[in-house]
């Protein structure tokens, strides 16, 4: 390998990017990981046997080049997993594997030609393996659960209560007669789509709980990459096609499940797959170096030329060469590293580029206690669940037992859960101490009727900052940063935060492939790069 490649970023779009080089190029990655964990947001963080997923990850995309290369690093299972006769979950078992190694240094036995053919793996009894899990999101309102998203079915209508699923409809009814014009903000983008009514009980609350800040400032994109193709019209079409249907009752299930209904999901969760695909890039060659921060990006000529790297443990620095540099590091970080510094325009942006922070509060409990109606649950099937109650801040609920039994130490007689909370970092949340984080978690659970303190049995805290690129302060200028990473031919922005756009995990692994595509077939322009994920396809819906 006579080129380097050096990489910021340890997170799904970095590797990605490493693992590419090595396969398709003669260039060596030094990948540049400033904590200690493999992953990025996408990491698994294990506590005491028991592993979060932050932020909850979904393996499943709509492009095959993406598949395929999830599953060569993880086989798909032949062979049912701990809970599956117990949950009576549907699985389609494969019936062989084909891996094609990266390099002769990580082919086991047995491989010809790089790659091996073999019976595809038992969870119960192999760790590398991709498990297929049942989806299940629901929102919580009210003591009840609805369907994410939001459909309309009888059921739905009965639990809202029908005077104001009525108005519900009116509201629609005058939100379509009377559009409003200015769709740049969020909050006209959903009333447009849903009805002011419908927009203020399920969607305006959770919105500003997740940003921070009221919808009229945030831009419409982010709700245009989420909720693409969803309306209330499209929904009271297909609620009356069901009251026609022969089979009522099984148009109104179709009707909830508008989403995905199975996933693919490492055995020990996302950090397990990219902590696989790290150790395949160290022995083929490439360079994961954790606790090391780039400190500076030189520029000479219109090129990237060296980095300034730092061990974060000694303060050591080192200048390295390099022929690219990838960037998955926060905007604002890559365009203040500079040297020299870019103009004033564009350092003007970068800094006005703003992020929500991310807390996950892990609690390991015997059971729950979730009202639903009148119903007391101690379980609950969901994958995440939405909060939409008021007087919390909580925003989301992961049930870690139904992503994977094995991120469970005990799953058969425990239930660990992640209460997530999007905050600002050095906000109120944010600098609690972890009990004070712990207590206030069970207290907000407690109130909204979903547990008791007294199931549970241990607790951590987790805390992820920039976790989600926001679309708003200077984020409508960002075709300014954009248009001057452009002059430099071999500087490239991947992944979420390198790109500031709220990409999904196989989105930001596809910025990453178009990048390494373009080195390879000698293209200089990045423009495709930043067109990955512009046609606003939401990958979880149904075909």
């Amino acid at each position: 390998m006579s080129k380097i490649a050096i990489i910021a970023g340890a997170g799904p779009a970095g590797l990605t990017a490493a693992y590419e080089l090595i396969k398709r190029t003669d260039i060596r990655p030094i990948v540049c990981e400033a904590t200690d964990a493999i992953g990025g947001i996408a990491q698994t963080f294990n506590y005491k046997g028991n592993r979060i997923d932050l932020g909850g990850h979904r393996f499943f995309s709509k492009s095959k080049r993406i598949m395929q290369w999830w599953f060569n690093i993880l086989p798909l299972q032949g062979k049912p997993s701990a809970d599956t006769a117990e949950k009576e979950h549907e699985i389609d078992y494969a019936a062989e594997a084909i891996v094609e190694y990266l390099c002769p240094a990580c082919a086991e036995e047995g491989a010809v030609d790089g790659c091996r053919k073999f019976a595809a793996p038992d969870p119960e009894k192999e760790d590398q393996v991709m498990l297929q899990r049942p989806r299940l999101s629901r929102i919580y309102h009210r003591r009840h659960f609805f369907p994410y998203p939001i459909s309309i079915t009888l059921r739905v209508a009965l639990r809202l209560g029908i005077v104001n699923t009525f108005l519900i409809g009116l509201s629609y009814i005058k939100a379509r007669m009377f559009r409003l014009k200015d769709e740049t903000y969020l909050d006209a983008f959903f009333v447009n789509r849903f009805g002011r009514r419908l927009y203020e009980t399920f969607f305006r609350d959770y919105t500003e709980k997740v940003w921070g800040i009221p919808c009229s400032q945030i831009r419409a994109d982010w709700g245009a990459q989420r909720v693409q193709g969803l309306s209330l019209r499209r929904a009271i079409v297909h609620a009356v096609k069901d009251l026609l249907s022969s089979d009522f009752k099984k148009a109104q299930q179709e009707r909830e499940t508008t989403l995905i209904t199975r996933f693919f999901y490492p055995k020990y969760g996302p950090g397990h797959l990219w902590e696989t695909v790290a150790e395949q890039i160290r022995q083929c060659g490439g360079e994961v170096k954790m606790q090391t921060r780039v400190t500076n990006v030189h520029v000479e000529n219109g090129r990237v030329v060296s980095a300034t790297l730092e061990d974060a443990s000694t303060g050591k620095q080192e200048i390295v060469p390099c022929d690219y540099f990838f960037s998955s590091m926060p905007v604002k970080h890559l365009i203040g590293m500079m040297s020299p510094h870019p103009p004033a325009s564009v350092v003007e942006v970068a800094e006005g580029l703003p992020y929500r922070d991310f807390i996950t509060i892990g609690l390991l409990l015997t059971k729950l206690h979730v009202q639903d109606g009148r119903r007391i649950d101690a379980s609950v099937p969901d994958n995440w669940i939405y909060i939409q109650e008021g007087g919390v801040k909580v925003g989301r609920v992961q049930v870690f037992n139904n992503w994977s039994p094995y991120l469970v130490a005990d799953y058969k007689n425990t239930i660990w859960i992640g209460l997530e909370y999007f905050v600002n970092e050095g906000g109120e949340l944010w600098i609690k101490s972890d009990q004070e984080l712990i207590d206030f978690g069970i207290g907000e659970m407690e109130k909204i009727h979903f547990l008791k303190a007294q199931d549970v049995l241990d607790a951590c805290v987790l805390r992820m900052p920039k976790a989600y690129p926001a679309y708003f302060g200077s984020y409508d200028q960002l075709h300014v940063v954009r248009d001057y990473v452009q002059t430099i031919p071999n500087l490239y922005l991947i992944g979420r935060n390198g790109m500031h756009r709220y990409n999904n995990q196989d989105h930001s692994m596809i910025t990453s492939m178009t990048a390494v595509d373009n080195i390879v077939t000698g293209r200089t322009d990045s423009s495709n790069v930043w067109e990955v994920n512009l046609e606003m396809v939401y990958h979880e819906t149904k075909s």
